[in-house]
């Protein structure tokens, strides 16, 4: 489902730093990316985060996008 799909402006181990940088209490195994797995991700981000699936989404998108200044 492309829904699930991020579009990320950097490779996802620099985009992974950048969230953890803005939130520390987010751990490797949370940012976990398996190939395929944005589903999975979003979904352990959103109940850790408890924020909708939507807002985690977009959350991520922007820290790529502006490169780790979006909080």
């Amino acid at each position: 489902m492309d829904s699930y799909q991020l579009k990320l402006e950097a490779p996802w181990p620099e985009v992974k730093e950048m969230l953890k940088e803005v939130n520390m209490e987010l751990t490797d195994e949370d940012l976990e990316l398996k190939p395929g797995g944005e589903k999975e991700l979003l979904e352990r981000l959103s109940r850790k985060m408890n924020k909708s699936i939507s807002e985690v989404k977009t959350w991520i998108e922007s820290v790529s996008f502006n490169k780790g200044i979006a909080g």
